[in-house]
């Protein structure tokens, strides 16, 4: 089985750099793969990817020693198994909001007796190695996104969910449950208070804290405070900003 290198970082005390894919294509995915990002996250709950757009960014990350990773639209069997027989390596799923929900993600993502996906890895076990199907439930990542009001009256009890690896802060949604505005990094005083909060109950249950940046000075200050997932920027918003910076620069000649 191949190694999940998530895993590896993590069992050194380290820190993973995940970028975000949001364009539908597998070149924009190999030349980001190609970056030096410990991992990469196709997007299909937000965004322009289907199944068959992000089965083709797969295949363009298989070249390189980036971690491929899937954000599904949401708690939902069929989805979560399809993108880990295509080849995920971990999975990022949406609105866990209770504890129910924690264990219906681990059972859907786990082989028997620990779970109940369905057997059928067509790509995974092509290119993870003949020894996907003994080893894929303890190589694989499962990430529950911690991001309402629910949730957080719950963690403890998702937390507590054998099998679940990692949790997900998506702070925009997380603030606008709150009441507060909708942002990924200067998040309000309630926002930011939950996130320390879920960081320290995360860390006092052993799973792994991940979250989502916009900026590399709040990623790195979160890595400071105990995260070993974070997410900096996407492939859309940085071609905007790049593309952005060359025409101001031409438009002040």
């Amino acid at each position: 089985m191949k190694e999940n290198r998530l895993r590896t970082l993590w069992k050194e005390g380290r820190s993973a750099v995940n970028g975000w894919l949001a364009i539908p294509d597998g070149a924009s995915a190999e030349v980001m793969a190609h970056q030096g990002w410990d991992a990469l996250t196709v997007d299909m709950q937000h965004g322009l990817v289907d199944y068959a757009a992000m089965v083709r960014m797969l295949q363009a990350m298989s070249a390189t020693p980036v971690v491929p990773v899937v954000r599904v639209p949401w708690l939902e069997p069929g989805i979560l198994m399809k993108s880990l027989d295509a080849g995920a390596m971990a999975v990022i799923c949406p609105m866990v909001n209770t504890r129910d929900d924690a264990q219906k993600l681990v059972a859907w993502t786990s082989y028997a007796p620990r779970g109940t996906r369905s057997f059928g890895p067509v790509r995974a076990g092509m290119v993870f190695g003949a020894d996907y199907p003994e080893q894929a439930n303890d190589t694989i990542v499962r990430f529950a996104m911690i991001e309402t009001a629910q949730a957080l009256d719950n963690l403890d009890a998702i937390l507590s969910v054998e099998g679940l690896d990692a949790i997900y802060i998506g702070p925009s949604d997380l603030s606008l449950s709150l009441g507060c505005k909708p942002i990924f990094d200067d998040v309000e005083p309630k926002a930011a208070q939950a996130i320390d909060h879920i960081i320290a109950r995360a860390q006092a249950h052993g799973v792994v804290a991940g979250i989502h940046n916009g900026r590399a000075d709040v990623a790195q200050a979160r890595i400071a405070k105990g995260f070993r997932f974070v997410t900096l920027g996407s492939d859309m918003r940085i071609l905007a900003s790049g593309a952005q910076q060359l025409v101001e620069a031409m438009r002040q000649r």
